[in-house]
């Protein structure tokens, strides 16, 4: 028999400062039962900092290679973002950078290795690929104190993160880094 996803629900206070995007989120997240907790957090991490009108999470899940994780379309179902989470292949950014006007990646991957893995073949619009790093044990941190229903706060304010989470924080930051050798 095969496993079905487990949703998770997450109450997020949102205060981006650095964009000045303030929102509350009741999101339902599923997980699918290959996905680590690393990813769902990530994921869910990165749905809430690319935070704008129109933004979904793929009605695929993780199953489906030929959508983002998250998306950002226009009312009309153009896709405008494509936000993916990891160390996707560098055939996959080629495809989202020729099928998005805009690609973001959020990751805990060292730059070297999606670096590596970017090389090895053109990518269209490589430069302009954003990525964003989360340091792997700010994830960890913030991975603990995930459940199946979790209330939270987020704040990013110059480039830190700041999560409230069961009365912790647990403070970050996000890295901006390039695809492009230097």
């Amino acid at each position: 028999m095969a496993q079905t996803a487990t949703i998770h629900h997450f109450e997020i206070a949102l205060s981006d400062v650095d964009r000045s995007v303030y929102e509350t989120l009741d999101l339902r997240v599923a997980r699918h039962p290959s996905e680590s907790a690393r990813y769902l957090v990530t994921r869910t991490l990165a749905y809430c900092l690319a935070y704008e009108e129109g933004i979904a999470f793929s009605k695929g899940g993780l199953s489906s290679a030929e959508e983002p994780p998250i998306a950002v379309r226009d009312p009309t179902g153009v896709l405008l973002a494509w936000i993916d989470v990891g160390a996707p292949s560098a055939e996959r950014l080629h495809k989202a950078s020729k099928a998005a006007r805009r690609v973001a990646l959020y990751t805990h991957v060292a730059p070297m290795l999606l670096r590596r893995e970017a090389a090895t073949r053109a990518i269209h619009r490589l430069e302009e690929i954003e990525v964003h790093r989360f340091a792997p044990t700010f994830l960890d941190a913030v991975e603990a104190q995930v459940d199946r229903a979790t209330r939270l706060e987020l704040v990013r304010t110059d480039g830190r993160l700041y999560v409230t989470v069961g009365g912790q924080v647990i403070e970050g930051e996000l890295t901006r880094v390039s695809l492009v050798e230097a």
